[in-house]
């Protein structure tokens, strides 16, 4: 089998998630195992409904209890939410290890070392401990410099022009 790349979208733009979501509808395409899991965007249902139609092609993972982002929780809900961050971490390592699928989507893994519920040697270690054959795609706005060594292919995606206006 040939080596399978670890891939990272990060930047200050928005779409690091949907091409991450495009990657997965590729390797689908191609007959591929998709695990995605999402951190940081609570229990949102409108968006995770619709992920959950690509199943069984694409496996979309949230262990987040709240219907909240992250940032919009009181200090006490997010204390309660690392647990279950913590929880889909220890899930996506079970993944690693067993080789459960073809690609594996970490969705906004940075921010985990961001807010300092996981250090950057975690991410490291999840690198170093995938499955040659198995893709890993890890997504986030700041990409820490220990993990551009780790990665095959990084993509920045940066804002050049916002109009959007906030209703």
């Amino acid at each position: 089998m040939e080596k399978s790349l670890v891939k990272i979208y990060c930047g200050e733009g928005k779409g690091k998630s949907t091409a991450s979501l495009g990657r997965a509808i590729v390797c689908a395409s191609e007959g591929k195992d998709v695990f995605m899991i999402q951190f940081l965007k609570g229990r949102h249902t409108g968006t995770l409904d619709f992920l959950k139609r690509l199943e069984p092609e694409v496996k979309v993972f949230r262990f987040e209890k709240m219907n909240h982002y992250y940032d919009e929780l009181s200090e006490a809900e997010q204390q309660e939410e690392n647990i279950n961050i913590l929880n889909g971490m220890n899930f996506a390592r079970k993944v690693l290890t067993i080789g459960e699928c073809d690609v594996l989507i970490l969705d906004e893994v940075l921010g985990l070392v961001d807010l300092g519920i996981i250090h950057v040697s975690d991410i490291i270690h999840l690198i170093r401990t995938k499955p040659e054959e198995m893709e890993l795609i890890l997504t986030g706005r700041n990409l820490p410099q220990e993990l551009v060594e780790e990665a095959d292919y990084i993509s920045q995606i940066n804002i050049v022009k916002n109009n959007e206006t906030e209703v």
